[in-house]
Order: structure tokens, then C-alpha cells, then sequence
């Protein structure tokens, strides 16, 4: 059920039409590497008003959180400590250094980095993703580049059938199932749009989308079928490096 707050924002949205990251959306949290990005992320963001030059310096901005990590403040919303405490344990010293790291970085223009989330949640290099994941009680599947020929051959090796019969204007019922068995997987494990894999077939978009549909309701049916298609997709990912899809946060 939505929440009360979520309802009350989508009619503000829609009575005032404001759009962005503030007024616009769910809430979402990203999980960020404190080693290499935190720091400079910091400083990027308190550096946002003086680049879009509403202000010469961070401190003439009042709308960030950068005035709490240079002084103390009554009931603030902001903990500093955890950040402060990167640039040494004495409060006051790492109030100073705090504020020359922020100037530092004056000079510096926009940074699309600190924009790139890989699979919508993480901040970080490809190793710090890979250690985030493999600590999760259930890792989300990665993104692997395999070629759609590839993945052809192999549901054909499996199934039986020739290759061909897959790309066969026929209507055979093989032909169909080994299709969306390739489509289900391609979407799957590699990212695959229906569009893309409609066109590899030179079948519609609608065709693809109710082939893959099918093979998910067949899933839920036949656990030997479904055993069968997890093994089909281990043999194809054996050996590859996961990618990481990309998106501005």
C-alpha cells in the first residue's frame, strides 16, 4: 500500500508540476564505497552551488549540509562525525581540514562518475560491487556480454534441435519453445531489450514478449524444466566477467 506521504508527493508533483530528484520518485538509498568515493563525494555535492555559480564559496549555500561539518549545530539532522572523523580525531582540526579539502576541489568541473550507479544501487569500482555481492544472502544475477548466437547454440545443443529450426518462419512447436527459452535467457543473464532479441529472430516485439512469458509460467510449473534452464544458464556465464549496467542516479 502506498504510504500516505508517497500519495500526498504525487499530487504536489502533479498540482505544482515539479519534477527532479527532490520532488520526483521514491526515496532511493545507494550503497557507496567510503574508501574511494565518499570523500570526494562529499565534496561534490557541497560543491554543487558554487559550480551552477549560485554562490562564490560552499559556506554562502545554506541549503546543503556543509555548514554542520563546520560547526555545531542544535538539533541537526546531519551526523557529521563518521566524515569528520577521515580527517582526524581533534573535532576543531578536522573541522579545518575539512573545509581546505572542500576549496581544494573549487577548480574542478563536473565529474559524470560520482552520476554512474551500477544495477541502480552501487557507487564504487567493478571489485567493490563484486564484494558487496557476494556478501548478500542472495546476490542478484549480473549482466553478462554474450553474443545471441551464442546463446542460440547453446538452448539448440540442449533442446536437441537444429539451430535453424529457431530462426525457421515455421511454426513448430519446438522452434517456438527453443525461442523463447533463448529470449527468457538473453534478457536474463545479459541484459537483452525484446527489441533487440525481436529483431535477431525477425519476429515482433508482442511475439517475443508472450514466448518469454510462457517460458516463466513454465518455470513455475516444471521444476525439470526449470533445473534444465539454471544449468543452461551456468554453462553460458562459465568463464565470463560480470558487467555492471549503468544508469545516472
Amino acid at each position: 500500500m502506498q504510504s500516505l506521504l508517497f500519495r500526498y508527493t504525487q499530487y504536489f508533483n502533479r498540482r505544482y508540476r515539479l519534477v527532479g530528484h527532490l520532488f520526483q520518485g521514491r526515496y532511493k538509498a545507494i550503497v557507496c564505497d567510503k574508501d574511494a568515493y565518499l570523500l570526494e563525494l562529499v565534496r561534490y555535492i557541497h560543491l554543487n552551488p558554487v559550480r551552477a555559480r549560485l554562490v562564490k564559496g560552499p559556506e554562502d549555500y545554506v541549503w546543503t549540509g556543509h555548514l554542520s561539518y563546520l560547526e555545531e549545530r542544535d538539533e541537526d539532522l546531519i551526523d557529521a562525525g563518521f566524515v569528520l572523523a577521515q580527517f582526524g580525531d581533534d573535532r576543531s582540526t578536522a573541522r579545518r581540514r575539512y573545509r581546505r579539502f572542500v576549496w581544494e576541489g573549487i577548480p574542478g568541473g563536473h565529474e559524470k562518475k560520482y552520476y554512474q550507479v551500477k544495477y541502480q544501487r552501487y557507487l564504487g569500482e567493478d571489485a567493490f560491487v563484486e564484494r558487496i555481492e557476494m556478501e548478500r544472502k542472495d546476490p542478484e544475477d549480473g549482466v553478462y556480454e554474450i553474443p545471441l548466437e551464442a546463446i542460440s547454440r547453446e538452448v539448440a545443443r540442449a533442446t536437441g534441435s537444429e539451430e535453424g529450426e529457431l530462426h525457421s518462419a515455421r511454426r513448430g512447436r519446438q522452434g517456438s519453445r527453443g525461442r523463447g527459452m533463448v529470449a527468457y535467457l538473453a534478457r536474463r543473464i545479459s541484459g537483452y531489450t525484446v527489441r533487440e532479441i525481436a529483431d535477431h529472430f525477425r519476429r515482433s516485439s508482442v511475439t517475443v514478449s508472450e514466448s518469454i512469458a510462457k517460458v516463466e509460467d513454465l518455470l513455475r510449473k516444471d521444476t525439470a524444466f526449470a533445473t534444465g534452464l539454471r544449468i543452461l544458464a551456468e554453462n553460458l556465464i562459465k568463464g565470463r566477467k560480470r558487467k555492471y549496467r549503468i544508469t545516472e542516479a
